[in-house]
Parts: structure tokens; C-alpha cells; sequence
């Protein structure tokens, strides 16, 4: 809850959307309500949807937003990551893997650690995160990860089935609960008409389920690179809702 010119909002924060799709999630509950209007707001990659009340007291604004708060839970689903005013995504995925106690592994190519690197950032990711690996090279992705040299060969280390076993690799070398790969091309170089710049591929495995997603990213490398770390805290965060709420 956070005091507005107006009042008080509950913000509910979302990775990775646009906000036709997010407005659309809400369909009806989206705009006024009596005295309650719930409205979105870009935020670089983040859409935030905004419930507000025009109270001047933070208890019976939070009463009066109470039944809208679930509406919009209910709404948006696993869309959104946080209602915490000041949590970003990694620590809500810290939060989740503390919650379920879980541990998780990172195998990462053109992120070269930076998922890592965003988990260990959260006070007491100790606690749920052992190690990690990075494989930029295919050598290393068969040595560390044990991706199959037919796959790399077939299909590329750039690639959907590159990123599964790259995610089931990390989870039997880590002994962890849970992984999450990356695999992509970040530029400037690099690039075909088939797999262009920006193309990613990002993997989840939990219980030896793997979901994998492909994404298109679009800026500078570091750019790309930081859209796929983050792409990929969402898509652990989504994968331990699924198996475990």
C-alpha cells in the first residue's frame, strides 16, 4: 500500500507484458469503480496495475480495497510477481523459493551470469542457491551440463532443445530442486534470418518437468542480456506457482 496525491493504491507489479494484455487480463475491473478506479502504468519492462481509494487513512483504505484486491489476484493470475510496494522480481522469487524450500541452479550462455547474479543479490539467497554454471562455449555446455553433441549438432546451442537440456543438465549436476537455463544471441553479432539477434531461449525444470520459452528481445547486448535474466527469474517464479501453490 502506498499514499497517492489522491489517497492510497495497492500495486501489483508485472515482468515482461504489454499493458493491452495486462488491461485485457482485467477486462471489466479495469477503470472506476464507485470510488475505486484501477488503472495501469508502464514501468521500462514492467506493467504496474494500480488499485486506488481516496482515503487519508491507510487502514480503511486497505478495508475498502480489500474485495477489489482479490479481484484483481484472481484476474491477473500468475501474471503478476509481487503486491509488496517495494520488492523487485528476484527477491519475490527468493521469497517463493524460501516459501516451498526449494533450491535452484542457473546454466546460463549469453546471460554469462547474470541471473546468478540477481539471486545472490537478495539477502539469504544462501539459502537457496548452491551454485551455478556458465557455458558459453558448446564444450562447456557437454562437459558441465552433459547437452548432447547430437543436439548441438542438429540443432545449434542456440535453441529449444539446447535450452531443455541445458536446464535438466544444471538440475543433476547442481542436485538442486529446480534450474533455470539460458541460451540466446546477444549481439551485436551473431545473427541470421533464421535465429536473428535477440533471439532467446530460456528453460525451467522442476520435478524433471521442463518448460521452455523462446523470446525475441530487441536494444543493445547488454540490453538484450538483461531482458533474458530477467525473462528467466519469471519464468522460474511461474514454474514453482504452478507445481507448488
Amino acid at each position: 500500500m502506498i499514499k497517492t496525491e489522491n489517497g492510497y493504491a495497492q500495486i501489483y507489479k508485472i515482468y515482461g507484458r504489454s499493458e493491452t494484455e495486462v488491461k485485457e487480463a482485467l477486462g471489466d475491473l479495469y477503470g472506476q469503480h464507485g470510488e475505486i478506479a484501477v488503472y495501469t502504468r508502464r514501468r521500462g519492462k514492467e506493467v504496474h496495475v494500480s488499485a486506488e481509494v481516496p482515503e487519508t487513512e491507510e487502514e480503511a483504505a486497505k478495508s475498502r480495497l480489500k474485495q477489489m484486491s482479490k479481484d484483481i489476484k484472481k484476474a491477473l493470475g500468475f501474471m503478476f510477481y509481487t503486491s509488496r510496494d517495494n520488492e523487485t522480481l528476484e527477491e519475490s522469487v527468493v521469497r517463493l523459493l524460501n516459501k516451498y524450500e526449494l533450491t535452484v541452479t542457473t546454466a546460463e550462455s549469453c546471460t554469462g551470469g547474470m541471473v546468478a547474479s540477481k539471486i545472490v543479490n537478495v539477502p539469504g539467497a544462501s539459502d537457496v542457491f548452491n551454485q551455478g554454471f556458465i557455458t558459453y562455449s558448446n564444450k562447456a555446455k557437454r562437459k558441465a551440463l552433459d547437452v548432447s553433441k547430437a543436439t548441438l549438432k542438429k540443432y545449434g546451442a542456440v535453441s529449444e532443445q539446447t535450452a531443455r537440456e541445458m536446464a535438466l543438465g544444471a538440475v543433476f549436476a547442481a542436485d538442486a530442486d529446480a534450474s533455470v537455463a539460458v541460451t540466446g544471441i546477444a549481439g551485436p553479432d551473431g545473427g541470421t534470418d533464421e535465429k536473428p539477434v535477440g533471439l532467446v531461449y530460456i528453460a525451467c525444470c522442476i520435478k524433471d518437468d521442463v518448460t521452455v520459452e523462446e523470446c525475441n528481445f530487441h536494444g543493445t547486448r547488454m540490453e538484450i542480456r538483461e531482458q533474458s535474466a530477467c525473462a528467466a527469474l519469471d519464468l522460474l517464479r511461474r514454474s514453482i506457482l504452478a507445481n507448488y501453490r
